[in-house]
């Protein structure tokens, strides 16, 4: 591996990056940054949440901003409101010693009117939801005419949150800028569509082989029990863990309502955020976590998205994911800055199965325990 030195970022971007303790470029990083860095071009980067994306794209689109030009030079899409609102903090901390770069997060669910007095100030990179940003276009209180890059982060998440038809009209309003690059774990018909119709012949292509994406501080342990059991199962390990705070992940909305509400029922000072929840509802159950007046967070995979709280001891995936980047993603929630974690699964027999193969997928391993301590 290389250092980020000899892929050609910034002396002053590097400090940024030692504040934070990224010393080291990851896979994706290492591949990613010196081909962004001077050229347009193009790009297709095949990767899982947890890889290092953000900095991958992030260093070379803030190299490329003239911070003289009081203009919107770049576009970032995401998913939702959580994985703007990181990627817009993290692009702040990496300028930290830079000239001074404008970065403006906006998206659905918060006051519009706020977002387009924010817009009035310099912007020079707008982090932004699809159906938000298509608004303020429409408001004319934000200009892309002199954008020359558009990243689309978590383009296959965005696919499935329905905003296949907002891509499109977005890109159609950037199709002159002079690079793009969309990122994405999967690459599902609509993503290809997408690819064919808005970037070149010649995108230049990377994948990052999902092995190497989980973070080897994080155990990876499992519990089997019957369907029943479950609740009992959860309750015991929390006890077990006294203070220590995480994330217990389940797949439907009404599966994390519903568990929520029991562990309250139970004393355990604990809420739920899933999709259904109004913005304000959602930011107040994070502002509570955050604040470690929570013990523990019952999440949907999606609401999960760009959560980022420090010292989480654990994760529990209460019901498996579908697909292994979930699974990574999930995990990834525990185990930041170097700390260890634990990643539990509490299974039924039948649902042996998907572990296995998680085991071959990511190249980890399980480890049993037959009751918690």
């Amino acid at each position: 591996m290389r250092t980020f030195k000899e892929l050609g970022v910034s002396a002053n971007l590097i400090k940024g990056l030692n504040d934070l303790k990224i010393t080291t470029p990851t896979e994706i990083q290492n591949e990613v940054i010196p081909l962004l860095m001077n050229a347009n071009m193009d790009l297709v980067g095949q990767a899982q949440t947890g890889t290092g994306k953000t900095a991958a794209y992030g260093l070379p689109l803030l190299s490329r901003i003239d911070p003289s030009k009081k203009v919107v030079q770049a576009l970032v899409l995401c998913p939702t409101r959580e994985l703007g609102q990181q990627v817009a903090k993290q692009l702040f901390k990496f300028t930290k010693y830079t000239e001074k770069i404008f970065t403006e997060a906006v998206f659905g669910g918060a006051q519009i009117d706020r977002q387009i007095q924010a817009l009035k100030r310099p912007t020079h990179i707008v982090v932004a939801t699809p159906g938000r940003l298509i608004d303020l276009v429409k408001r004319k209180a934000v200009d892309l005419y002199n954008v020359k890059t558009i990243v689309l982060d978590e383009a296959d998440e965005m696919l499935s949150m329905g905003f296949k038809k907002d891509l499109e009209t977005i890109l159609e309003y950037v199709k002159n800028a002079d690079s793009k690059w969309l990122f994405s774990a999967t690459l599902p018909h609509g993503i290809k569509q997408i690819i064919n119709n808005y970037l070149a012949e010649d995108a230049h292509r990377i994948e990052i082989r999902g092995r190497n994406t989980v973070n080897k501080n994080i155990e990876h342990k499992f519990l089997i029990c019957d369907e029943q059991d479950k609740l009992t199962v959860l309750l015991q390990f929390l006890k077990s863990e006294k203070e220590n705070r995480g994330i217990v992940f389940c797949k439907t909305k009404a599966a994390t309502q519903k568990l929520a509400k029991q562990l309250m029922a139970k004393n355990v000072p604990a809420d739920g955020i899933h999709g259904d929840l109004k913005q304000k509802e959602r930011d107040k159950v994070m502002r509570a976590f955050k604040n470690e007046n929570l013990q523990v967070l019952v999440a949907t995979d999606l609401a999960a998205r760009g959560i980022d709280v420090e010292a989480l001891s654990f994760v529990v995936h209460y019901q498996l994911p579908d697909k292994e980047e979930y699974y990574t993603h999930r995990s990834g929630r525990t185990a930041r800055a170097g700390r260890r974690g634990l990643s539990l699964s509490i299974v039924t027999t039948t649902e042996l199965k998907q572990l296995r193969y998680f085991e071959k997928a990511l190249g980890i391993s399980f480890d049993q325990i037959r009751q918690v301590r």
